[in-house]
């Protein structure tokens, strides 16, 4: 979703239909990507032609991207996939196609997705947790775009009559961003501390119970230990997002505890929308969230990961910056 210190968390944007539908609950785990062998490949082909000739039906579902930011080189894709009524699809086969237009190419893809499921422990809920918010995520791991400028998005899905394709609703744009890039130095900043507020996590702090990732500065720790920092509202998220993230980064903190610190930074002032964003975000040119930043102990980002995630994939994470 997007932000905004002009529009405080406007965050009208991608991620709000991550969590609009509730889906079926049997559909919640993980599931690794089908065979990229599966979809139709795009060798010498158009994405106009992937349309014409595949025979792919037009798919009943909207493809709502997950992230904004995207560079030049290697980048994560996360996406919901949508039922025109609007409701979360957690169980469908599904691969990415991107090219600079329709009608020329080269095509990259197949790119099969992953369903990545944003569950934790049952002490790391939140309370009050919203049935209808999200359980999963689809993922692209990697997709290498080699050039700036936007791109087109098309998604193949198996469907029980056969393909069917749907064009992704919001295509990428690439290189139009200024956050901190993995191999950088990260932007120095202070984040408050349960300390700085007399023990009132509630001033810093939206999620219910408050988490523990407010025990240490940032500025405290920069360039000495690891560091993991989470840019994340839980209560004030317009797409309930954060919520998750937060609560499978408690899970981690813990998994990690003394290797690592773990801090969680809220994005509103006094924790209020009509305050605008903090400056913190401000520091590291933010424009969407939930954001998470893995930095090692010379204050490199090692990576970085826009929107949602599971367990799995932030303790691979954690692993760029903790032997």
């Amino acid at each position: 979703m997007r932000i905004s210190a002009r529009l405080p968390l406007a965050l009208a944007c991608l991620l709000i239909l991550l969590v609009a539908g509730c889906g079926n609950s049997n559909q919640e785990a993980s599931r690794p990507a089908p065979s990229a062998a599966e979809f139709p490949s795009a060798k010498a082909k158009t994405i106009d032609q992937l349309l014409r000739t595949t025979g792919a039906k037009p798919a009943k579902v909207v493809i709502a991207p997950a992230a904004q930011a995207f560079d030049v080189g290697t980048n994560r894709y996360p996406f919901g996939v949508f039922t025109l009524g609007n409701e979360q699809v957690n169980d469908a086969d599904v691969a990415l196609y991107f090219a600079r237009d329709e009608k020329s190419g080269p095509v990259i893809g197949p790119l099969p997705a992953q369903v990545t499921s944003l569950e934790v422990k049952p002490a790391y809920r939140a309370a009050g947790e919203d049935p209808d918010q999200a359980k999963n995520v689809y993922v692209v791991p990697k997709v290498d775009f080699p050039r700036k400028g936007p791109w087109v998005g098309l998604a193949m899905l198996k469907g029980k009559q056969g393909l069917e394709a749907a064009r992704v609703s919001a295509p990428p744009v690439v290189g139009d961003n200024k956050i901190p890039k993995v191999g950088e130095k990260a932007p120095l900043i202070h984040t408050p501390t349960s300390a700085d507020v007399g023990g009132d996590l509630s001033k810093i702090d939206t999620r219910i119970p408050h988490d523990q990732m407010h025990q240490v500065d940032y500025a405290d720790v920069f360039g000495k230990e690891p560091i993991v920092l989470v840019f994340a509202t839980p209560a004030l998220c317009q797409s309930r997002v954060c919520g998750p993230v937060v609560d499978v980064a408690q899970q981690v903190a813990d998994e990690y505890k003394g290797k690592a610190d773990f801090i969680h930074m809220e994005v509103y002032n006094d924790n209020e929308l009509s305050k605008g964003i903090r400056p913190q975000l401000e520091a590291f040119n933010l424009e969407t969230e939930p954001w998470t930043f893995l930095i090692d102990r010379h204050g490199i980002i090692r990576d970085r990961i826009e929107g949602a995630y599971g367990v799995p994939e932030l303790e691979q994470a954690v692993r760029t910056i903790v032997p």
